[in-house]
Formats: structure tokens, C-alpha cells, sequence
């Protein structure tokens, strides 16, 4: 029995009478009648309108109730029937016969026996004297679409016409009901919830909801609006809802989004397996409830490219991924790995042979000839209930490579022509993407996986900056390289931008890239200025090149050498400054927010390894929204165009309006480089931002012990008007002993600065230039526990060094410490 909540309305009694007050389950008769027409269920609505006890009727054939059997024209088959409402004469336990207009729905309780529930409005079905005012004032304050009124119960009292052709019942069907009478949950409750409030709280309130109408096979996407209705004076009449219809808004938009995270998941690495299985993971439960992609088994052969032998016979193909809705995807036929023969005719042999995709229904002769002929998979069909079957098959470059096939059996629609579409657009990029791995990986596997696998995979969670990179293998044979970027965050919410170009080719050389890579995050931990950094990389290259001397017959070494170069440049979102030093790298560039393009006139600074000679820094403010482009000269440089040329065709290439960073990196690569690269080709791009100045906070210190509570004090104030009082306590305790190792041991000025970013961090400079350290205090020692304390109670903590002096920083990860950054 399905419960209603009270809701207070004064109804009149259709067996005569006069006016009761009846609440709750009264209003409505809910009878529940089981497959074979026996009551199993009765309430107290049921009672107030026959008359009988539920002990009385549950157990009893239904028909018994009925006065009359019902006209046959009246009640069709009721078998294949979600609903049926209409009206049914019944006779009341005193003997009267009585009409009442019934709404049956045919559903599967939480038990999994199929029911029916019957419903009819007690004293609720007749127009009331006040309807009409009630009416009008919710057709005239309603926007056009599927309008219904309600009343202060929330009961059904008018709909326009668009409303009750959404709902496949008139006004008098559905007057005095509920609109959980009417629709099924979660949908019905939803809209009651939004009623409930307008009623309550005078504001109207905005609803998305999903649902299927009476006899429609499609699901439509509704924006609905509930309002309160009151008339002139004020008195509240009810509430009505208006919904607008946006299912091709809503599918156009789902399908955007699919391509577009597609875009970004599909063909990920050069494997061929990996780029299967991501088409299925990406389409998988959005388009089908169940996906394989099986290839020819030539594709695996040694050739020119796989082929769909025996134009006549069976195809044989091996399955590379699949996925389904359900865990363990107990719908294959075949595992992966495992072959499967496809019977000439059967849907994908067709796919295969004439290269276009088809959508079947499973009653459909060529899909039931194929599956009569196959006990497993008509077991499979029948099983899980497949209905609706898509075949695409996988083209690239002219060559079909094998077939996805996309099932449903979950989703009531059947596959529509706009899914075919979508369907064959995605397996075409995946197509693609796997034909790629067949031409390139195969030669150049080893390699290339060496070198990914010293490569940033992604970019950091940082703010000072949006990045994005890209990496180009050399496209010759043996044409693995070192070129390598980075992108490091740094304490005071800076970032560290990173290109580098190891000389030569070779395993070697991809070896030596990811020491150097390893070294320069390491001397970035410590804060080294850009200049120092590059020193002790110097020193660095110098050494593996004299431990590389004797090896140049060694397989994978060119005999080049261990020569680098490399651009270390640091942002800092607060000053906007940015810190560059580079040792015989090629410029970066810069593209001011008006799209201006320079670039930043750096000192050449010799490459890595030749020693003895000074690097120098230099420093720029950036505005907010400026880009740094960082690059390796194999995107520049080549055989046929000299460098000059290569850094003029990529200057003109960033003036090109792009959506992204990541879309920049596209169209740098697109113009500058129109044929594979002779060369590795790293590019790093990065979207320069700045912390606004509310995010900040800064003190001078008097060096003096009763400074130390005013800057609790101001420490404290700050966090509370940032929102975040919970971390007070913790970093008035880091702050206190910060502070006082500062006016203890260090020299004036001392100044203390709080970054509200992705973490809280507290930072205290002074013009000392020794670094304090850690040390174990013994039991009776009075100091020499403060930086231990520090360390346990923040997420990290460190030094760097000043201009003059010195900052000792903490990192703390607090709730909402977040909040308000930029969007990226």
C-alpha cells in the first residue's frame, strides 16, 4: 500500500452524506489487486468510499466489488497495459451502486510480483465552487507549455491542454489526485517537494526532472516551474507548475558533452587495447548498456594492414575490449582476448565488408537469423532481454580495422538515428586512435615507453597557473630523444616551469633526460634561484658526461655526449613577477593579454656541461592572463628552415584566438610543425594568474617578545574574516613560534605574510641568512621542540632564500581554503 501524507482537505463523500473532514488516507481509495484479480491491499480511502473493512476485501476476488461487469469496448487487454483509467460501477457494502472514475497502474513493487495499484479521489473528483477563480489565476500568472494548477493539499483541480496531453488524463480524470497518483516516483516527489515550498515559502522554485508520458517510448527532459497562486487580496489559493519540454536541447547537449570527454579519453597512449576499452568506458552507460570492439585477426599479423578475407565466409575476429552496466559483464559471449566467428550476414560481417554502420531491433531478421544460429548468444538475448543492437564498424585511412557493437537492454529506447550518428563519430576517433597504435607503436614500442614513462603524465594541481604541453616524438625510427618539461609547485603558492633538450637520440639519452629531470625537481625543493639552479645543474651534466666517456659503442648510445640545455622559470602569483634563467636554450616567448608576442630577452647562458662559465637571472612582471611559452628547438628549428624562421612562423602562430591553453598547443603544433617533426618537440604553455590582494595578508613584526600576541591577534582576525576560525588555533600556534624563533635568533626587519590558496600558508622572512633545523630536545631541555611542532602540525614546511635574508614557510590543508580561486 503506497501512504499518503495528511493534508487537511474538506471533501464531500460521493456515497451521499453531506461534508466530512477527512485527512490523509481517506482522501484517496488505493486498492492493490495481484495478477490474478485477487485484493491484496485496502486503506482507509477504499473503506470511506465501498464501505468495507480491510479484513473484509483483502483475499477476495476483485470482480466481487463490481456492480456490473464493465463495457468490453471500455476495458481493453489490460496484459501489455502500463495504465488504464476510466470508470468502474461498484457496489458500496449497503447495497448501492455507485461510479467512480479509476486510475489502474500496472507496476513491480519492491516484492517482484507484478500488481496493479488502483486509484479514485474520495469526494474529490466534482468541481468545487472556487476551481474556476483558482483556475484563472493560474492560467493568467502561468507562462505558455504544461500548466496545472493545484490546490493548498496539492491536488489536481485544472490543466491546459498542453498539460493534460503530457499526462494522457483530463481534468476530470485527474482532478482530486495527486501528482504521485499520477507519475511514478522519484519524479512525483520531486515536484511535490518544489510545491511544498512555494506553498510555504511565497518563492518559485526551478526543477529538472526526466520522465517517460503515457504510452511514449522516448524519455523527455523537462524544465519545471512551481509557483504559488494567490488571489487579489492576497489569500492563498494553491500552487501551479509549469513545464517546458527541452529534450532536444537536453540529447544535443549530452551528445556535446560525450564527444567532448571522448575527445579527452579516447586515445590516451599508442595501445591498442588501452584505446578500445576507453571508447567503451567513454560510451558506456551514456549511449549503450553494453559495448564490444572486436578486430580482424590480421590486424595483429605482420603486413601492410588487416584485411576482411573470404569476401563470402565467416569472419573471424578477436575481442580487444568490451563493457557493460552490469558488473562482471556476464552479456559477452566472448572474452577478451579470446576469437569469435561471425557468420557471412550476420550484422558485424556486414558492418566489416560494407564499411557502414546499421541499428537493428533484435526482432529483426538479420539479427534473429544470426542469434538462431548462435545457443550462446541467444541464450545471452534472451537473458538480459537485448532489444536494440548497433553495429559501427572501425574505419581509418580507408582500412577497416573491425566493428564495435553496441547493445541495450537496460534502456527501454531503442537506438535512435542521432545515436548512430554520435556512435560512429566516436568510433571513428577511435579508429583512428588504434590505427595509430598499429603503425607506430610496433617499431618503436621500447622506446617510446621509456620515454613517456620519464615524462610528466599530467599536469600538477597548482594556482599560480593554467599549463598545458605537449610532446612529440622524433619521427625517425631511432629518433627517441631527451627533450622533457616540467611544471613543479613551490612554496608561497609559486610554480617552477621547466624545458629542457638533452643532446643526441637514443636510450642514452632518454636515461640522461630523466636524471637531469630528476635533479631539477630535487634542487626546486630546496629553492634555488633560477640562476643557482642551473649552476648545480652544470656542475651535474659535467659529471655524467665523464662517466659516460668509453660508452659510445655501447647499443643506444649515439656517442653525443651528455650535453643539455634548459629554461627554469619561476611565477609567483603574488608579485606577478616572473624569474627566468636559461643555459643555451632558445627564448621563450610571451603573449601580453592584448595578444602582443615577444620574446623574453634572456642572457644565452652556455648549455649544460661546459662548466666555468656564470648563469644570470632576470627578471619580468607578467600581467594576469599573460602566456609563457616554453619550448625545445625541435619545434622551431629543422632541415628545411632555420631557427629564425621556426620562432616567426610560432609567433604568429600565438596570435591565434584559442578557447584553451590546450587548444593553443593544438594549433602552435598545427602551424609551426605542418609534417612530422625530425626533431622531439616539447612545449609547455602556461596561462599566467594572480592572487588578489584579499587573498593576502602582511605584517611587519617590531622585534620585540609583546609583538608576538598582537600578531595572533591580527593572525586570528584574518582567519575569521577568510571563514576559516576552525584552523585559527593551529596556525596561531605556528605563527607564535615562528614569530618568536624570528625575534629570537634572527635580525630585523622580520615580516610575517598568510596566502589564503589550495592550502593556507604562513610565511615568516628575515634578514638572517641561517636556515634553522630540527633537532631531537632531550627530556629537560627548555627549547628546541618548535620546529617539530611545526612539522606535525602542517602539511609541509621549509625554507628559501631571500634577496636579503631568508622566509621559513608552513603549508597547512584546510576546509575551504579553496574557495574563491579561479576557475580553470
Amino acid at each position: 500500500m503506497s501512504h499518503t501524507e495528511p493534508c487537511g482537505l474538506y471533501g464531500e463523500s460521493e456515497m451521499g452524506g453531506g461534508s466530512d473532514t477527512v485527512v490523509g488516507e481517506a482522501l484517496t481509495a488505493r486498492v492493490t489487486v495481484d495478477e490474478q484479480g485477487t485484493v491484496t491491499g485496502w486503506n482507509d480511502g477504499a473503506q470511506r468510499l465501498l464501505g468495507y473493512a480491510a479484513e473484509q476485501t483483502v483475499g477476495r476476488p476483485a470482480a466481487t466489488l463490481l456492480a456490473e461487469p464493465p463495457v468490453a469496448g471500455d476495458l481493453p487487454p489490460l496484459a501489455r497495459l502500463p495504465r488504464w483509467h476510466g470508470t468502474l460501477a461498484v457496489r458500496h457494502r449497503d447495497g448501492r451502486r455507485l461510479e467512480t472514475r479509476v486510475l489502474a497502474h500496472h507496476r513491480t513493487p519492491d516484492h517482484g510480483a507484478r500488481d496493479w495499484l488502483l486509484v479514485s479521489a474520495v469526494g474529490g473528483q466534482r468541481p468545487r465552487p472556487d476551481d474556476e477563480a483558482l483556475a484563472r489565476r493560474g492560467f493568467l500568472d502561468s507562462p505558455c507549455c504544461a500548466t496545472s494548477v493545484y490546490d493548498t493539499d496539492l491536488r489536481f483541480r485544472r490543466s491546459n491542454r498542453r498539460g493534460q496531453g503530457v499526462l494522457g488524463l483530463s481534468d476530470d480524470d485527474l482532478r482530486g489526485l495527486r501528482l504521485s497518483d499520477v507519475l511514478a516516483p522519484p519524479v512525483a516527489e520531486k515536484v511535490e517537494r518544489g510545491m511544498r515550498r512555494a506553498l510555504e515559502t511565497g518563492e518559485p522554485q526551478y526543477l529538472e526532472n526526466h520522465a517517460r508520458g503515457p504510452g511514449e517510448a522516448r524519455e523527455h527532459a523537462w524544465s519545471v516551474q512551481v509557483y504559488r497562486l494567490q488571489d487579489p487580496e492576497g489569500r492563498v489559493l494553491g500552487v501551479a507548475s509549469t513545464g517546458h519540454d527541452r529534450t532536444e536541447e537536453y540529447c544535443a547537449r549530452k551528445r556535446l558533452q560525450l564527444i567532448a570527454e571522448a575527445g579527452g579519453r579516447i586515445g590516451s597512449t599508442l595501445d591498442v587495447t588501452r584505446t578500445a576499452q576507453e571508447l567503451a568506458d567513454v560510451l558506456v552507460p551514456e549511449l549503450a548498456d553494453f559495448i564490444s570492439v572486436d578486430l580482424l585477426t590480421s590486424f595483429f599479423e605482420e603486413g601492410d594492414g588487416p584485411v576482411a578475407e573470404q569476401a563470402g565466409g565467416p569472419l573471424v575476429l578477436r575481442r580487444v575490449a568490451h563493457q557493460s552496466v552490469l558488473p562482471d559483464i556476464p552479456e559477452a559471449a566472448v572474452e577478451p582476448g579470446g576469437e569469435g566467428e561471425y557468420p557471412a550476414g550476420s550484422p558485424p560481417a556486414e558492418s566489416i565488408r560494407s564499411g557502414r554502420a546499421q541499428r537493428y531491433l533484435v526482432t529483426d531478421p538479420a539479427v534473429a537469423d544470426w542469434v538462431a544460429r548462435d545457443p550462446l548468444r541467444a541464450s545471452r538475448v534472451r537473458d538480459f532481454g537485448f532489444h536494440s543492437v548497433m553495429t559501427v564498424p572501425l574505419s581509418a585511412r580507408g582500412v577497416t580495422l573491425g566493428v564495435a557493437v553496441f547493445v541495450r537492454h537496460r534502456h527501454p529506447d531503442a537506438f535512435q538515428r542521432d545515436d548512430l550518428v554520435l556512435a560512429e563519430e566516436l568510433a571513428a576517433r577511435a579508429a583512428v586512435c588504434i590505427d595509430n597504435a598499429r603503425r607506430y607503436t610496433r617499431e618503436r614500442g621500447t622506446a617510446v615507453t621509456l620515454q613517456r614513462s620519464l615524462l610528466p603524465r599530467r599536469m600538477p594541481e597548482q594556482s599560480a597557473v593554467e599549463a598545458a604541453f605537449r610532446y612529440l616524438p622524433a619521427g625517425a625510427r631511432a629518433g627517441v630523444g631527451g627533450d622533457w618539461f616540467d611544471v613543479i609547485p613551490l612554496s608561497g603558492a609559486r610554480v617552477a616551469l621547466v624545458v629542457g633538450d638533452v643532446v643526441g637520440h637514443g636510450v642514452h639519452a632518454s636515461a640522461t633526460m630523466g636524471r637531469l629531470r630528476t635533479a631539477v625537481r630535487t634542487l626546486a625543493d630546496i629553492d634555488l634561484p633560477p640562476d643557482e639552479l642551473l649552476t648545480h645543474l652544470d656542475d651535474l651534466v659535467g659529471r655524467l658526461a665523464t662517466e659516460a666517456e668509453g660508452t659510445e659503442d655501447e647499443p643506444g648510445n649515439d656517442g653525443s655526449g651528455a650535453g643539455a640545455t634548459c629554461l627554469y622559470a619561476v611565477y609567483d602569483p603574488v608579485s606577478r613577477r616572473c624569474t627566468s634563467a636559461r643555459a643555451g636554450h632558445p627564448l621563450p616567448a610571451v603573449v601580453s593579454p592584448d595578444g602582443t608576442v615577444e620574446l623574453l630577452d634572456l642572457p644565452a647562458g652556455p648549455p649544460l656541461g661546459l662548466g666555468g662559465l656564470p648563469f644570470e637571472s632576470v627578471e619580468t612582471e607578467l600581467p594576469e592572463g599573460s602566456l609563457l611559452v616554453l619550448y625545445t628547438d625541435g619545434l622551431v628549428a629543422s632541415r628545411d628552415n632555420d631557427l629564425d624562421d621556426g620562432v616567426a612562423r610560432l609567433c604568429r602562430a600565438l596570435t591565434t584566438p584559442a578557447a584553451s591553453v590546450d587548444a593553443l598547443c593544438d594549433t602552435v603544433l598545427a602551424r609551426v610543425l605542418p609534417h612530422r617533426p625530425v626533431d622531439d618537440v616539447a612545449l609547455l604553455v602556461a596561462r599566467t594568474r594572480a592572487l588578489d590582494a584579499s587573498q593576502v595578508a602582511v605584517w611587519d613584526v617590531v622585534p620585540a617578545p609583546a609583538a608576538v600576541a598582537e600578531t595572533r591577534k591580527n593572525v586570528a582576525a584574518r582567519l575569521e574574516a577568510w571563514g576559516l576560525t576552525e584552523a585559527a588555533f593551529v596556525t596561531e600556534l605556528i605563527v607564535s613560534e615562528l614569530v618568536t624563533n624570528a625575534i629570537r635568533h634572527a635580525e630585523p626587519p622580520i615580516q610575517l605574510r598568510l596566502i589564503r590558496d589550495r592550502t593556507l600558508i604562513c610565511e615568516v622572512s628575515d634578514a638572517s641568512g641561517t636556515a634553522p633545523h630540527m633537532r631531537r630536545a632531550r627530556t629537560y631541555d627548555e627549547g628546541g621542540r618548535g620546529l617539530l611542532l611545526v612539522a606535525q602540525l602542517t602539511q609541509r614546511w621549509g625554507t628559501r632564500p631571500c634577496a636579503r635574508g631568508k622566509t621559513i614557510w608552513a603549508e597547512q590543508s584546510v576546509e575551504g581554503a579553496a574557495e574563491g580561486l579561479w576557475l580553470t
